[in-house]
């Protein structure tokens, strides 16, 4: 069977690999310590969960419009008006099958195969995949702890060339965990706005920032805004997320979402309706109480062990840890650590190519015990190299 060059072309998605080797050590009889998917231990909100037990009373459930419930669009634009002081029209709002298919509906309807996209190094790996299967070619711009590995105004600029179409931050971002300073953000907005250019802004895990920080749109209201209900509000496996877009960009959005996949999830949507109450919001600030707390105890746990992290995150539940000191690259760090400690990592590989061996990155989504004893493994692991 032939396969397409474009799927030929997708590199693995390491965090996923690592879950499979993780998972075959767990065959084996052993206990590991899971710190390399983003992925909250908490779940839904109570609320949230019991909307979907009733919209799963056995009443029909049709499809949706493709740009999703006209309730859930209303109630995303309210979050913007009173979480970020950001007026947002509900017509502006497409509700997605994860944010994952919000990218992949704005990069089909913004790439022309030739189009160069300019994106940080490290940064997540699907962005870059989704705009490459669009036949986009991406620019990795190399970042250091020095910009917060983030994209800054200087390195924009000298990276800018006659083929650049847009460009893709994530604020936070994963895997660093670490946010762009808004005044920064407004600048390579400004600077991309002057050359005709889109912007996308994955948000997707803004509202976990440890204070609290602007969306794009409250200083560039034309953005491309990514976000999603699996961080902030535990989602995960229910696939849901949203995008707000430039009035004309909607109707090419709407027309791919129908053939995409019609639309969202209507239960998902029904239930998720239930994220915005009082209720649900305030078991979400608890929960983000809660990952400022785990990352105390990751940060001094790393600090004793002698692991540093260059940039300590202030947003997303990560941490970009530098093991350059320990004489192993990446990639052989997290296989020994697995085999060894018993602890799963993600390897700097998965997130570009510039810290991609000195790097690996943590996720502090797992229960307190688990995050206390994998450090300690990690240190048992460390002191033996």
């Amino acid at each position: 069977m032939k396969i397409s060059h474009r799927a030929q072309a997708v590199a693995p998605f390491y965090a996923m690999e690592v879950a499979k080797h993780a998972a075959m050590v767990e065959a084996d009889g052993r206990h590991v310590i899971r710190l390399n998917i983003g992925e909250p231990d908490f779940g839904a909100p109570p609320a949230v969960r019991e909307a979907m037990r009733e919209a799963m009373d056995g009443r029909p459930m049709p499809y949706t419009a493709a740009l999703g419930l006209p309730a859930l669009r209303q109630a995303i634009s309210g979050f913007y008006r009173d979480e970020h002081g950001v007026e947002v029209d509900p017509a502006r709002v497409v509700v997605t099958a994860g944010a994952s298919a919000a990218l992949v509906l704005t990069a089909a309807a913004l790439v022309d195969p030739g189009d160069e996209v300019i994106i940080g190094d490290p940064s997540y790996p699907c962005n870059r995949q989704i705009i490459e299967s669009f036949g986009g070619r991406v620019r990795l711009v190399p970042t250091t702890a020095d910009t917060r590995f983030q994209l800054d105004l200087p390195s924009v600029r000298a990276h800018w060339s006659p083929a650049t179409a847009g460009v893709m931050i994530a604020t936070p971002s994963n895997p660093t965990g670490t946010s762009i300073p808004p005044a920064e953000l407004a600048a390579v907005c400004e600077l991309a706005r002057s050359h005709g250019a889109w912007r996308i802004i994955d948000e997707i895990y803004l509202n976990l920032a440890l204070n609290p920080s602007p969306t794009a749109l409250s200083c560039d209201p034309d953005a491309i805004v990514i976000g999603s209900f699996s961080k902030y509000f535990g989602l995960t496996g229910w696939r849901l997320g949203w995008c707000v877009l430039p009035e004309a960009l909607i109707p090419a959005v709407e027309r791919l979402a129908q053939n995409y996949y019609i639309c969202a999830s209507a239960p998902a949507q029904q239930a998720a309706l239930a994220c915005f109450t009082p209720e649900a919001r305030q078991v979400c600030e608890d929960r983000r109480a809660e990952f400022a707390a785990r990352r105390t105890v990751v940060l001094d746990g790393l600090a004793r062990i002698g692991l540093p992290v260059p940039v300590p995150p202030d947003g997303a539940f990560y941490c970009y840890i530098d093991v350059s000191g320990t004489g192993l690259g990446s990639w052989e760090f997290c296989e020994r650590a697995l085999q060894e400690a018993h602890v799963a990592l993600t390897p700097g590989r998965d997130f570009g190519h510039h810290s991609a061996e000195t790097h690996v990155r943590l996720s502090y989504t797992a229960s307190m015990p688990d995050l206390t004893e994998g450090l300690r493994r990690l240190e048992r692991f460390v002191a033996t190299l």
